[in-house]
């Protein structure tokens, strides 16, 4: 399976201490199988940082691979899977709030923060924050969370 990384910095190994807090599915290297959507990953992170260039990085892992591993998959928006993003967005650490080497699952629309507010304020039900966060489209992402799960991907 082919994976793409969108970046607006150059990568020769993956570095796991690189990565930012308050991500959908906590630290790591996120990754997605649609090409188009690394892309705008890539311009977005040049236009708010301001440097570097936008670059996709291309990746393969043998889907056999990921059966070593412990995996969690969300098919689709469920409120399993928004309440997961909200903890971990919550999360301004570097200590995971699970223990799993890869999570698989949709991507939270960008404003997940302006509905975090609303929602911890009680303006909005957990069933409508759902709602709110959701993609037009669903499109998927890799969370690779852990050293032994990265050393699974092959740069091509």
């Amino acid at each position: 399976m082919i994976l793409y990384h969108g970046t607006n910095a150059g990568i020769v190994d993956i570095d796991l201490k690189a990565s930012r807090v308050g991500k959908d599915f906590g630290v790591g290297f996120y990754l997605t199988p649609d090409k188009q959507v690394a892309q705008r990953q890539a311009e977005r992170k040049l236009e708010q940082y301001g440097t570097g260039e936008a670059m996709v990085y291309e990746y393969n892992i043998d889907e056999s691979s990921l059966q070593t591993l412990k995996v969690l998959r969300f098919d689709s928006y469920t409120l399993e899977w928004s309440r997961f993003v909200l903890r971990n967005r919550k999360n301004r650490t570097r200590v995971q709030i699970h223990d799993y080497d890869i999570v698989i699952g949709p991507i939270a629309d960008d404003v997940i923060g302006y509905q975090i507010r609303r929602v911890e304020e009680g303006i909005i039900s957990e069933e409508q924050f759902l709602e709110e966060i959701k993609f037009h489209t669903v499109t998927i992402q890799y969370l690779f969370a852990t050293e032994k799960s990265i050393k699974l991907l092959h740069k091509l």
